[in-house]
């Protein structure tokens, strides 16, 4: 293989990742998400200004909890064409909206959501719980990357109250009395 032949396939391979990275963050754009607004914290000359991005998501498994996360996003030009990695800065707070209905059982510490924050090594998880002796959901959004982690989190927690007259529906989340201490 020649020099030439080298230096394209590179720079093919290297343009395919980039395509890769952008159709993947495109991709995260499209997921169910109600953008509420956000504030600027940085301004850059060219490209869009560093931000904070508010968001809301309903539990996809729970119905009656909505789930509010803020976040930074970054700008400039790397911002704007998706190849940027966001910090691990991310904050959460849980609340209930309506009658309570668990519509599929859950494991501890699955993701409600996630997001890529880099174009291939980060992501942002929202993971629940369920703390069946306070009956409440518990929330907790951090970040992970293939090699170095974050240690920042933020938690949350919704107590799983009668909406009304509606009491909740947790009977997918009752234990397994074959599975209690005896």
């Amino acid at each position: 293989m020649s020099q030439g032949s080298k230096v394209k396939w590179v720079v093919g391979v290297a343009a395919a990742m980039v395509v890769l990275g952008l159709l993947l963050h495109w991709h995260n754009l499209s997921e169910k998400r109600n953008i509420l607004g956000s504030v600027n914290t940085e301004f850059n000359l060219i490209g869009p200004d560093h931000k904070i991005i508010i968001e809301s998501y309903d539990d996809p498994e729970i119905d009656g909890i909505t789930v509010f996360i803020s976040k930074s996003q970054t700008g400039g030009i790397k911002g704007a064409l998706g190849l940027a990695e966001d910090t691990s800065d991310a904050s959460v707070a849980v609340r209930q909206t309506g009658p309570i209905r668990v519509k599929e059982k859950f494991d501890n510490g699955e993701d409600a959501f996630s997001e890529r924050r880099s174009v291939l090594f980060k992501r942002l998880h929202v993971s629940r719980f369920w703390d069946a002796p306070h009956k409440s959901f518990v929330y907790v959004v951090w970040t992970d990357r293939i090699i170095h982690g974050s240690p920042q989190n933020s938690i949350s927690a919704v107590v799983a109250e009668p909406w009304g007259t509606q009491a909740p529906d947790l009977s997918l989340m009752q234990a397994d009395p074959a599975a209690l201490p005896q």
